[in-house]
């Protein structure tokens, strides 16, 4: 059963601070948000709170990448595709833009509950 006090930013995946699970489900969710090669440094996996500061510099900057394309794609893009299209690609970025703020949301929660979370306690992956 699901935490009543847990924000709404809070992932579906993720299981609430405090249950055996929490490390192990914000662990898979946080590695989920990140390029596949994050998988191979095992410190992550090992220490999730370290993962979390790392996803949340990574989701961060992809907000700010999201936010800088829809800045500058009328006038980098008006003269390279018809206007129907470019309103597509701007309606892309909005899309992608509300999508990527709430999921730095729910980072910024675990991010939170982590570091809240019993200090020096280690995950192992598979455990």
């Amino acid at each position: 059963m699901p935490d009543q006090s847990l924000s709404s930013d809070w992932p579906a995946s993720v299981h609430p601070p405090g249950s055996d699970s929490f490390e192990r489900t914000a662990a898979v969710w946080l590695l989920d948000l990140l390029p596949a090669d994050y998988r191979l440094h095992g410190v992550l996996r090992r220490h999730p709170v370290a993962l979390s500061r790392l996803a949340l510099h990574y989701v961060s900057a992809s907000l700010a990448a999201t936010r800088e394309g829809y800045r500058t794609a009328r006038v980098e893009l008006r003269d390279h595709m018809p206007p129907h299209a470019l309103e597509q690609v701007m309606r892309a970025y909005t899309e992608e833009g509300r999508r990527t703020a709430a999921v730095l949301r729910a980072v910024e929660a675990v991010d939170a509950a982590l570091r809240s979370h019993r200090d020096g306690e280690v995950f192992e992956e598979g455990a």
